[in-house]
């Protein structure tokens, strides 16, 4: 993780630079401070996590994702789907859709569509394409994975929404900002829009109203 750019140092350094040029990054940061790093691995698993967690608690999530990885192992890889049945995952927790998911996610590592080790050589755009080409992996999930993962310090996950309504309440709106709108807001933000969402889930979290 050598370019990994969302250290807690880095973060301090870029929320820092922005709150000199803008009052409302320094009166957030005033009012809760920094938020801290985010890092997950780079790896299989990760994205394996995305897809079984979609649309469930933490809890179910994290039973269903244990119940999966006692079939493939704990460091699963896309080949060890291969010998396991449909009906061998949906009894594990997996919706017939979500298997559908993760079969497309073993097939486009396999054929080289997403190469996992090669996504931090990649441009921004290029690595959004790739996780994108995964059925069940939206512009959200590859964010997340670019954020968390890479490490990369201008991404702004508009379809996020704890990310607009900080955003909203940072910049003192009275309505939570529309996607188009946050991404307009977060222009003045270049180049440490990742640490602006850091902040702004932070934000959203931790200050009081």
């Amino acid at each position: 993780m050598e370019n990994f750019q969302l250290r807690n140092a880095h973060i301090r350094e870029q929320l820092g630079s922005l709150a000199d040029k803008d009052t409302h990054v320094r009166t957030a940061l005033e009012t809760v401070g920094f938020p801290p790093e985010r890092v997950r691995d780079q790896s299989f698993g990760i994205f394996l996590r995305v897809i079984v967690g979609q649309q469930l608690s933490v809890k179910a999530a994290a039973t269903i994702f244990d119940r999966v990885t006692a079939l493939v192992g704990d460091d699963p890889q896309p080949e060890a789907f291969t010998p396991i049945d449909n009906a061998t995952l949906r009894s594990a927790g997996l919706s017939k859709q979500k298997i559908a998911y993760v079969r497309s996610l073993c097939e486009t590592v396999q054929n080289g569509t997403l190469d996992i080790a090669g996504l931090p050589q990649m441009s921004d755009e290029d690595a959004i394409r790739s996780i994108t080409a995964v059925k069940g992996l939206g512009v959200w999930s590859a964010h997340m994975y670019l954020l968390s993962s890479l490490g990369r310090p201008d991404i702004w996950p508009v379809g996020d929404l704890a990310v607009r309504v900080g955003v909203g309440r940072i910049t003192g709106m009275n309505d939570r900002p529309t996607e188009k709108q946050t991404q307009e807001i977060g222009e003045r933000w270049r180049p440490y829009r990742s640490a602006m969402a850091l902040l702004a889930w932070h934000y959203y979290s931790n200050a009081p109203f």
